[in-house]
């Protein structure tokens, strides 16, 4: 795909060296001449130097043959234009970085197909890492109200010895939540367990939930948080 990122900070750089990691041919736009200059020299993408939400800007970058926007600019304002810009010439795939909630009813009226906001991922990431530090890995979608992550079984857990049939018809086990992933030995492969699946103490489960489930899930499956142990 060609992308077209919209701003050479932290981010957005990092973006794109991971999107030219998985073949993808990225064009990157930021006002900072020397930004511009490590994205060419340090990343291997193209760069142009300029303003996001410049028409003459975009068009020069190739905004018409774009797969995709990623607007990562780091003032919200800034990234609404860039997005409404994306709508107007018919970009297929439009993704914000977005810093306020107040941005995302318009940021979604102007045509931006995914909002990520960073500043509430970070905190959800941080909180959940400081409530429940047994927590090995988390993931965050729509806009942090699906969690996925990766955990190591205590004994004392429900689910320990028990076969994930029984787990998912456990009324303790909160609805609308999944073992998706299951890893007997941290040398062994992440499998899709089936119901048969003995889901053994020590061993390494992948879970999906409602962010707002987080918490009674992990009670469940035997994590007190900081807050009560220390109680």
């Amino acid at each position: 795909m060609y992308v077209l990122i919209g701003g050479a900070g932290l981010v957005g750089l990092n973006l794109a060296q991971e999107l030219v990691r998985l073949g993808h041919t990225i064009a990157i736009i930021d006002t900072d001449i020397n930004a511009c200059r490590y994205a060419r020299q340090q990343v291997g993408v193209m760069a142009f130097e300029g303003s996001a939400v410049s028409t003459e800007v975009l068009l020069e970058a190739g905004i018409r043959k774009a797969d995709a926007v990623a607007a990562m600019l780091r003032d919200d304002a800034l990234n609404l234009a860039m997005v409404t810009l994306a709508k107007h010439y018919q970009v297929p795939h439009i993704v914000a970085r977005m810093r306020h909630r107040d941005f995302e009813g318009p940021l979604r009226l102007a045509g931006a197909h995914h909002i990520i906001s960073t500043v509430d991922l970070a905190v959800s990431t941080m909180v959940t890492a400081i409530e429940y530090p047994q927590v090995e890995s988390m993931m965050h979608y729509e806009q942090g109200k699906v969690e996925i992550f990766k955990l190591t079984i205590p004994p004392e857990s429900h689910v320990a010895g028990r076969s994930l049939a029984l787990v998912s018809q456990d009324v303790r086990f909160p609805n609308g939540s999944l073992i998706i992933g299951y890893q007997p030995h941290p040398h062994t492969d992440l499998v899709v367990p089936d119901p048969s699946t003995i889901l053994e103490a020590g061993s390494s489960i992948l879970v999906v939930t409602h962010s707002d489930l987080l918490h009674q899930v992990l009670d469940y499956l035997g994590f007190c948080s900081t807050e009560t142990v220390q109680k």
